[in-house]
């Protein structure tokens, strides 16, 4: 393993099952104590459009440079408390959380207990729509703001109430042992907001108040740079540069060519420059193994598709290792299970034959199923370094399966994100998920329970499915609640609704002046934590 890689343990995710957590001090990954501080880093982002964290969908960075969350979770998988002194429950189901004193928002007002409440009661108000709403989904009287038919009668869940400036109490719809997990670093529906954002969130977008290590300096502009500098009132850890310039890119391989040519401190590694990213960059080559999997996503609404036997077939007719190193220049694991590896409990192998390359096998299914009528269409987001990948599949599919396949790209991100969740498509398509705590329960449920965080993903909805995960997040002890989701895994298996692809690792490069990239249990760069090369 290259030195500079970071592999996510099951750590977290056992942890987390346990009741009460141990008030280990918060950590926000920063760097050594003796490390130099001060200075600036810019990054290279996709324009996010919304930054508000219960509606953003790619400004996890801006987020988790703007935002802190209640609970922490390292590289190493260690969870701590960050925002929160404690999370205590006797149940797994109702749970206290104590807030640490002293915290405010970068409007200088306080952040309270009712700051946490009154922000998710808003976010989970169905008619408003938030787009992270779903992470909220787990707490009681969530349905009752998000009725089936009609208007919702109340704007306040059953299951949230303030005991004290700084207390709060959760109460879940079943006994969830993970829950400490949830309100860690990556569901940023769970950030708090100030009583401010809440009469006029289109103001808030414009120009986000949070209470992190980094505040917004300007109004956010579409496709402009985001200036954040270091808040003076925090109370974590301190940074380790004093600003960050998030800089938005339509196209991911001019920002990583503007890393090469020092126009930009740091960028994430498209896919079509994996192969070359270790000769292009050396050391400056940072691949974290992230809790992340893609998938061929399926339209299960098209007839063409609804036989598992097709499924199965287009799953054999793809030969991952061969793509893995071609396009991912071998970073990339071929995946055998439907949830990433990383992730605590994922059973190895479960996939079994229908993740293994055999062509013959594989025709042979489709033409038990009938064969294939028309053309597989391949849609993906553009502009994201995909084409060579989706090409292969296409490629390997027209010669493996003898049917049409082409690869389509959309424009960009927010076209395709529309179109897929829309459903105006006919063929397969881009499906993944970085999974926003290391825990099968956030990728299954991101998958498979509908409104679990993933509309563009499987849109495969099966009641028994959903109930064989809420059995699994119910179970407290952590052998029981990985024997738990391999059974849900097990039931996937039987329908089969889309071939995963690829566990992933993330990749990222960095100009001379970035001496250390750090990451944490999400496989994002802790860019708060970043240490500058000396002279930077």
């Amino acid at each position: 393993m290259n030195p500079r890689q970071r592999r996510l343990t099951g750590t977290a995710a056992a942890l987390a099952l346990a009741v009460g957590l141990s008030a280990c001090g918060a950590s926000a990954g920063a760097g050594d104590d003796d490390a130099a501080s001060g200075g600036s880093i810019s990054v290279a982002v996709t324009d996010p459009i919304q930054t508000v964290p219960a509606r953003q969908t790619v400004a996890y960075d801006l987020n988790m440079a703007v935002w802190s969350p209640l609970t922490w979770v390292d590289a190493d998988g260690e969870l701590s408390y960050l925002a929160a002194e404690s999370i205590e429950s006797d149940d797994a189901t109702t749970w206290t959380v104590t807030l640490r004193d002293g915290w405010t928002f970068h409007d200088g007002t306080p952040v309270t207990a009712q700051s946490y409440v009154d922000t998710w009661n808003a976010v989970a108000y169905g008619p408003d729509a938030y787009e992270n709403s779903g992470q909220l989904a787990g707490i009681a009287g969530y349905d009752d703001l998000n009725p089936a038919k009609g208007e919702p009668k109340t704007t306040e869940m059953s299951g949230l109430e303030v005991t004290g400036d700084l207390t709060f109490t959760v109460t879940l719809d079943g006994p969830d042992g993970q829950f400490p997990l949830q309100v860690s670093q990556g569901q940023t529906a769970m950030y708090p907001m100030p009583a401010s954002a809440l009469e006029d969130m289109d103001a808030y977008n414009t120009h986000p108040v949070g209470n992190g290590p980094f505040a917004v300096t300007g109004d956010y502009v579409e496709n402009e740079p985001i200036e954040t500098e270091s808040y003076t009132d925090y109370q974590g850890p301190e940074p380790t540069v004093d600003s960050i310039t998030f800089v938005p890119y339509t196209d991911t391989t001019t920002a990583y060519t503007d890393v090469q040519a020092g126009n930009i401190d740091v960028a994430s590694v498209p896919a079509a420059r994996l192969p070359q990213a270790s000769a292009d960059f050396g050391e400056r080559l940072y691949t974290f193994e992230a809790a992340g999997i893609s998938y061929l996503g399926l339209p299960l609404w098209d007839e063409r598709y609804q036989d598992v036997r097709v499924r199965h077939a287009i799953s054999m007719a793809i030969d991952r290792e061969t793509i893995n190193e071609v396009v991912y220049g071998g970073l990339f694991t071929p995946a055998t299970a439907f949830t990433p590896a990383v992730e605590a409990g994922t059973p190895e192998g479960i996939c079994g034959e229908f993740c293994e390359y055999d062509p013959e096998a594989a025709q042979a299914l489709l033409d038990e199923a009938g064969g294939f009528d028309g053309t597989i269409d391949i849609y993906y987001p553009g502009g994201n370094g995909l084409d060579e990948l989706y090409k292969a599949i296409a490629n390997q599919l027209r010669q493996n399966l003898g049917v049409e396949a082409v690869a389509t790209p959309s424009s960009d991100w927010a076209e395709f994100s529309e179109t897929r969740t829309n459903g105006d498509i006919d063929g397969p398509f881009f499906s993944r998920w970085g999974a926003l705590y290391p825990s099968q329960q956030n990728t299954l449920r991101s998958f498979y329970v509908e409104g679990g965080g993933c509309p563009n993903c499987i849109p495969y909805y099966e009641e028994d499915v959903a109930n064989l995960i809420a059995g699994a997040d119910a179970e407290a002890d952590p052998e029981a609640a990985a024997e738990a989701y391999a059974a849900v895994q097990e039931r996937i298996f039987e329908d089969f609704p889309a071939p995963p692809l690829f566990f992933e690792t993330y990749s990222y490069v960095t100009s001379e002046r970035v001496a250390e990239l750090p990451t944490s249990a999400v496989g994002n760069p802790t860019f708060t934590a970043v240490v500058l090369a000396e002279g930077a």
